[in-house]
């Protein structure tokens, strides 16, 4: 379930090309804060996914509420 979610965030992502060849930033919308600037699109990506599972495993752990995306929630289950 995590790799789903992970992966259909990143099919999320927006990137573009910064100007005067100052590299490309990336951002998931819906994910505030899930960003990333790089010198080529392919460390932007990459960028954008490491900045994506830190995103999660803190919201994870502060026990907030990760947006539900393509119909797949993640959240911490209670156990008794």
């Amino acid at each position: 379930m995590l790799t789903a979610y992970i992966n259909a965030a990143l099919r999320k992502a927006h990137y573009k090309l910064l100007p005067e060849n100052e590299g490309y930033f990336g951002e998931i919308g819906g994910c505030q804060g899930v960003w990333a600037q790089a010198e080529t699109l392919e460390e932007c990506r990459d960028e954008v996914r490491e900045s994506l599972e830190e995103w999660i495993v803190l919201g994870l752990k502060m026990g907030h509420a990760l947006p539900p995306i393509d119909g797949i929630v993640l959240g911490m289950e209670e156990v008794a």
